[in-house]
């Protein structure tokens, strides 16, 4: 297996390298009706899909300032959480949050593609919860450019419990397959496009645990982890297991359509669902 190849000195970082994909997606508009999002749901062909996993607790109150609240929010700017294996963002570091858009490289098997999205409602805030409690909040989502495979909306978000102290990582999306013309693209999508979300959604929330388990023993305020993007993987260095997996997951989806359910069983360490499961947080 091919080593990754570390950018070495005197190399451009990718931003720069990719710099006209970035600065055409920078114009580049939403490949779906952004109005709208807030209608989409299940009746109307939108798929809406919720995850979470539990990170370090803290005491109760306002995030600490070495906690895993502020930990969790600086491995999400980084975006470093996602498996680089599968997909990783290419930004201008410089750019604030609110304006960044992103060079989305995705890569399955021999095959890499580019998306691009542009990131919205960055969140800093506190919640009033339904049994009176309080919540403090941070985060934000990106929404797919024409191009995408994809149509929709994805948003990260930390919360921290303030009478308690808990503190969890939460992903929600909003998707549709977009029309793809390439019908090789468009069958293989099919296939292992919901698997491919899924194991994208529970390989991220273990990275950032991992990231933030780490900040935490080094006391570090940044991810020790750098933006994946520094890296170019090659496309066959594919972690162990990963394909058998991605097929295992596209046959359980099959097999859950034929059923008519279309949701396949879910790991226990992390279900799809708006509250916390039994174990959540170990992995």
């Amino acid at each position: 297996m091919t080593a990754p190849r570390v950018r070495g000195p005197g190399r451009p970082p990718l931003y720069e390298v990719q710099k006209a994909r970035l600065e055409a997606f920078a114009k580049a508009k939403a490949n779906f009706d952004e109005t709208r999002i807030s209608e989409y749901n299940a009746g109307n062909g939108w798929r809406i899909d919720d995850y979470e996993t539990e990170l370090p607790g803290e005491t109760p109150g306002f995030a600490e300032p070495h906690g895993a609240f502020r930990a969790a929010t600086q491995v999400l700017r980084n975006y470093s959480f996602p498996p680089p294996w599968l997909i990783s963002g290419i930004f201008v570091p410089d750019t604030p949050l609110e304006e960044r858009v992103m060079l989305l490289r995705g890569r399955f098997l021999f095959l890499t593609f580019w998306f691009g999205a542009r990131v919205v409602n960055v969140i800093d805030e506190t919640r009033l919860l339904p049994d009176g409690g309080q919540e403090q909040v941070w985060g934000y989502g990106y929404r797919t450019l024409e191009g995408h495979f994809e149509k929709g909306q994805i948003d990260f978000s930390v919360h921290k419990h303030l009478s308690t102290g808990r503190v969890m990582f939460r992903i929600h999306a909003v998707s549709q397959r977009d029309f793809i013309r390439n019908p090789l693209y468009r069958l293989g999508f099919r296939i292992f496009g919901r698997a491919l979300q899924r194991i994208f959604a529970y390989a991220s929330m273990r990275r950032l645990r991992e990231q933030v388990a780490r900040m935490l023993i080094s006391g570090a305020t940044r991810p020790l982890e750098e933006n994946p993007t520094q890296l170019a993987v090659p496309g066959a260095n594919v972690p162990e297991g990963v394909v058998e997996k991605v097929q295992q997951q596209a046959g359980e989806v099959q097999q859950a359509k034929d059923a008519g359910t279309d949701t396949p069983p879910l790991p226990e360490a992390e279900k799809v669902t708006g509250k916390p499961s039994p174990g959540s947080g170990t992995s």
